[in-house]
């Protein structure tokens, strides 16, 4: 999926490339709050494992999104 956008009839190819450049800017900055709470979990006197895998996970997870959006 390119753009989380129904096509309603007139929408310019512009707009939707602006749509979807919004949605990857989005991504990209929970893709980095994500990064930072790994970051200060694993400088926790003692790290949360469970936290951290599924920290791990959501921003794989994200950073696989921003990738397919992207090709």
């Amino acid at each position: 999926m390119k753009a989380v956008l129904y096509y309603t009839g007139c929408i310019e190819q512009k707009e939707l490339l602006m749509t979807t450049e919004a949605h990857v800017s989005a991504l990209e900055s929970k893709h980095h709050r994500l990064e930072t709470q790994i970051d200060g979990e694993l400088h926790r006197p003692s790290p949360d494992q469970s936290r951290l895998t599924s920290l791990k996970r959501e921003k794989l997870r994200i950073k696989e999104e921003i990738s397919r959006l992207q090709d």
